[in-house]
């Protein structure tokens, strides 16, 4: 077999999802922006959002989930790297990569915030007018 040689999507398609696991057993954010990503998708089934606004919240919190998988990558390849030394470098390239998992949770936040409070004040609205 060739060093490079393309495989079937079965087998690639295993790889990629015992990379998931991999990460949900290893990651800690990962799991918790897991959770916080089935809490914000349950209040909006329950809010009954449009199907558009229910799209951007399932966008926005992919986005955060994607982020840390990238941060984690690179954590595991810059700690490869320099096997465990603390190197400059290293800190910055690992501070930026955790700065783009914030923010990209804090834009997940503001998307679902904005359109949970249309949806509550639409309900408070309808059920509270005189």
């Amino acid at each position: 077999m060739k060093k490079f040689q393309s495989r079937s999507f079965m087998r690639s398609a295993l790889f990629a999802l015992n990379g998931l696991r991999l990460a949900f057993k290893s990651e800690r954010n990962f799991r918790k922006h897991l959770v916080i990503a089935f809490i914000t998708l349950s209040v909006a089934i329950f809010l009954k959002v449009s199907v558009v606004e229910f799209c951007l919240i399932i966008f926005a919190n992919a986005q955060v989930l994607v982020c840390e998988l990238f941060n984690s990558v690179f954590e595991y390849i810059v700690d490869a790297y320099y096997k465990g030394r603390w190197a400059k470098l290293a800190k910055l390239a690992k501070d930026i990569a955790a700065g783009a998992v914030l923010f990209s949770a804090v834009i997940s936040v503001l998307i679902s915030s904005l359109i949970f409070a249309q949806k509550i004040y639409q309900i408070y609205c309808n059920n509270f007018s005189f």
